[in-house]
């Protein structure tokens, strides 16, 4: 049986491996991983709009993985549209880098609830195999944490090098063209750094479990048997 503060380490492993795992789920079915402010840029050069009429002109966009929404302003008031990335959509945007997003966090999740399985089983007793002891759990959450990373990864490249912002408004704009004005990562987005964060605190705990802590012994008094004391 593992000693209570291995026991104590790996329950709190395990509690976080699964608030990651809740983490991922949360954060995929979100429509909010990007939002930011989008012009209508044709429509601010039909009349010429200057500075203080571009506000008529200023929309906002949010998106996730799934969905997403945008506000149009084209002079003529505020249109709101909402969209799914698929089927439509994902054929105009970078189909093999947004299928891998995904595909990197749907992974995550499956390494997650393993991670989640191998910090119960080392609280609750030793492994006999050496690969279902913290060594398998220090794998399964290095895989957990490093999958998350590269779905962030691969969404920064997304928005930043592919201007996957400016592709989802631009959908279906048959006449009127927009432009990025301002992008912002939002909450789901550092919800899933939050998560590979998570696996790494783990990887610490597993860490410090593995230290082992010199005992303190007590120093025990001597007792010195004479031929009186037994005569007594």
């Amino acid at each position: 049986m593992p000693g209570c503060f291995k026991k104590t380490l790996f329950a709190l492993a395990s509690l976080i491996s699964f608030a990651s795992f809740i983490l991922i789920v949360v954060a995929m079915g979100t429509p909010k991983w990007m939002t930011g402010k989008i012009l209508c840029k044709t429509g601010a050069d039909l009349v010429n709009a200057t500075d203080p009429e571009l506000v008529k002109f200023i929309g906002e966009i949010y998106y996730g993985l799934f969905r997403g929404g945008k506000i149009r302003q084209c002079g003529l008031g505020g249109r709101r549209s909402k969209f799914t990335i698929f089927p439509h959509m994902v054929k105009k945007l970078n189909t093999g880098l947004h299928v891998m997003i995904i595909m990197f966090l749907c992974v995550a999740i499956c390494f997650s609830l393993v991670s989640l399985g191998f910090c119960i089983l080392n609280a609750i007793k030793v492994p006999y195999r050496a690969i279902n002891g913290p060594a398998g759990a220090c794998l399964w959450n290095l895989l957990a944490g490093g999958f998350v990373v590269l779905a962030v990864t691969s969404f920064m490249a997304a928005v930043k090098l592919h201007h996957l912002t400016e592709r989802i408004a631009n959908f279906r704009e048959n006449i009127f063209r927009f432009v990025i004005l301002e992008e912002r990562f939002e909450d789901c987005f550092w919800i899933c750094v939050a998560s590979a964060t998570a696996h790494a605190l783990n990887l610490l705990l597993i860490a410090i479990s593995g230290i082992h802590f010199p005992k303190i012994k007590t120093k025990t008094e001597e007792v010195n048997v004479t031929a009186e004391d037994i005569m007594y």
